[in-house]
């Protein structure tokens, strides 16, 4: 997939649309990092349904603890910790961080929580709408131009959100949670994305939340609340208890590549770009929740599924129109330069 991603001459040229050419090598880069997380993000489930018993929020204050852990070990063997040390001390910059931080341990709640309980297409169907609502938050706070295909595709998205209220009978809160809380993570991490280095940045914003989950688990300890706990109840052997903590921990090792390579892309990437390459991972996790959990799919939800799939058409469309009219830009622009020398 990597070498796939690097010399596709078709994403070649749109990303070479997108940049100069000074970049192009750069954007592909980017390009190909973005595309490895959301396949890594789509094979979760496989993962977090293997860490039942644990709470939800369980299973975020190990993915933050061990995360944060092997952030710091990274940077002191990379020698970038003072780097990290600025960014703690810039008051401004770790507010900022603070609110992305809210916003991931918001949204990996949510999805650990749909997949626990079966509802993995559900979590499918807000990251699919999630490009649409990252559109639209370009337009209102990046002053990034909304074009006629992308309010189709923004109108289509909001009309499959009703479609499930009415077809279900409920607000379908797991799919909108998941895809405002990225969105505006996204965002966030767009306008500090040049400031501060991926590493550093999932540091700083694991740093912020983290001794709030900690005091969440102290509670879980203390009520007898925790997955050992019930794992003791069960009276589970000690090789069972040893691999769910090691599965635990390695919940934290494996949030940070993935976040690690989305930081470093969106440093290249303008925030459309990066909206168009997320329905990557819904895709795999909508294939796994329908043909390898066995997810209940009423009719209905299949109809509201098409729709988005759809706007997700418009907006793809969208996208290439706009790549050939720049690439055609660029194609002339020598010539311009030439006669007025």
């Amino acid at each position: 997939m990597v070498d796939t991603g690097r010399s596709s001459p078709t994403w070649g040229r749109i990303l070479t649309c997108v940049s100069t050419p000074s970049q192009s090598s750069a954007s592909s880069h980017a390009f190909t990092l973005a595309i490895l997380a959301h396949v890594i993000w789509g094979f979760f489930p496989l993962y977090f349904r293997q860490l039942e018993p644990a709470h939800p929020l369980e299973v975020i204050v190990h993915r933050a603890v061990w995360g944060l852990i092997a952030c710091v070990l990274a940077l002191l063997v990379l020698r970038r910790f003072s780097r990290f040390m600025a960014i703690v001390r810039d008051t401004k910059l770790m507010w900022q961080l603070s609110a992305a931080g809210l916003l991931i341990i918001v949204n990996w709640t949510t999805y650990v929580y749909a997949v626990q309980i079966g509802r993995t297409v559900d979590a499918a169907l807000g990251y699919f709408i999630n490009p649409l609502v990252t559109v639209a938050l370009g337009m209102v706070f990046l002053g990034e131009r909304i074009r006629p295909l992308q309010w189709a595709a923004v109108a289509l998205g909001t009309s499959a959100v009703v479609v499930l209220l009415i077809g279900v009978g409920s607000l379908p809160w797991i799919s909108l949670v998941l895809a405002t809380s990225f969105a505006f993570y996204s965002l966030v991490k767009k306008k500090v994305a040049l400031r501060v280095g991926p590493l550093e940045g999932m540091a700083a914003e694991t740093a912020a939340v983290t001794p709030l989950l900690i005091v969440f688990y102290l509670y879980l300890t203390l009520t007898g609340g925790t997955s050992f706990h019930v794992l003791a109840a069960q009276h589970a052997d000690p090789a069972s208890i040893a691999g769910h903590a090691a599965m635990l921990a390695g919940s934290g090792v494996l949030t940070v590549i993935p976040l690690m390579m989305f930081a470093k892309s969106s440093q290249r990437l303008p925030l459309g770009v990066q909206g168009l390459i997320q329905y990557l991972s819904p895709s795999l996790q909508f294939i796994l929740g329908v043909w390898v959990f066995h997810e209940q799919m009423e009719p209905i939800r299949w109809v509201a599924t098409g729709i988005v799939w759809c706007a997700l058409a418009l907006v793809t469309m969208d996208w290439f129109v706009q790549a050939r009219k720049l690439r055609r830009l660029q194609e002339h622009s020598p010539e311009v330069d030439s006669q007025a020398r």
